[in-house]
């Protein structure tokens, strides 16, 4: 297949439902950044050491409402992946470019997520590094495939469980969860426990999900290897 063949390949079908969805979803990534960062961090203190006291703080009502309306927004993106998903096998109508983009908007997703809470200090540092190492890695050889004339990878099942537990956890540290906790100036609010509960769930998914990255990276490598290969030899 020659460049101008694979280039007309990757765009047809560009305008497809399915291929609107992730230009939504793209969209939706914007508005998420733009309210997590008004929003600002949770009212609390030592929000990624569970060995500390999560401490409910003072925060206003109006940033509490943003980082409600973040934790939202990231949620409707997150679910509008299974939609293009979805109308793409209803519909017939799976295309290259869509394989491409899909994968592309979940990581511009997760990534701003990880990396905000990150400089908010409700991620440690190095697990957003690992994502972001993979997640550009993953890209860089879904590009290279391209260019050497193949077919774009689709996500294997270890990549889509990966961003299946990314999503639920990611949406649970969005939410200020830690506000609803009792404090000494709110006594009548959640017990301090549900709230550890809470927040040992979400940082345990976000490690397993971490772990299905690295994984699902080393898995798809060695597939991308494997096809460049296969198309080596069937060249020869």
């Amino acid at each position: 297949m020659n460049e101008r063949e694979t280039k007309k390949s990757l765009f047809e079908g560009w305008n497809s439902a399915p291929n609107l969805v992730t230009y939504a979803r793209i969209a939706l990534v914007v508005a998420f950044i733009v309210l997590l960062a008004m929003a600002g961090p949770q009212p609390s203190a030592d929000m990624p050491s569970l060995g500390g006291a999560l401490t409910p703080g003072v925060a206003d009502a109006g940033r509490l409402g943003l980082r409600w309306a973040a934790a939202g927004v990231f949620l409707v993106a997150a679910c509008t992946d299974k939609l293009d998903g979805w109308l793409a096998r209803r519909t017939n109508a799976v295309t290259e470019l869509g394989k491409l983009m899909d994968p592309i908007a979940d990581k511009l997703l997760m990534l701003s997520a990880l990396i905000v809470l990150s400089v908010f200090g409700e991620v440690a540092w190095w697990v957003t590094a690992l994502f972001l190492v993979r997640e550009i890695g993953i890209t860089v050889m879904r590009l290279a495939v391209i260019d050497g004339g193949g077919k774009v990878i689709a996500a294997a099942w270890p990549g889509k469980l990966k961003t299946l537990f990314q999503s639920i956890s990611l949406t649970m540290l969005l939410a200020p969860f830690l506000a609803l906790g009792a404090s000494a100036a709110q006594p009548d609010l959640l017990p301090a426990e549900y709230v550890r509960v809470y927040y040992v769930l979400a940082y345990a998914m976000l490690y397993v999900a971490l772990a299905l990255c690295v994984y699902s990276g080393v898995e798809y490598a060695v597939r991308a290897w494997t096809a460049r290969g296969d198309r080596a030899a069937a060249e020869r």
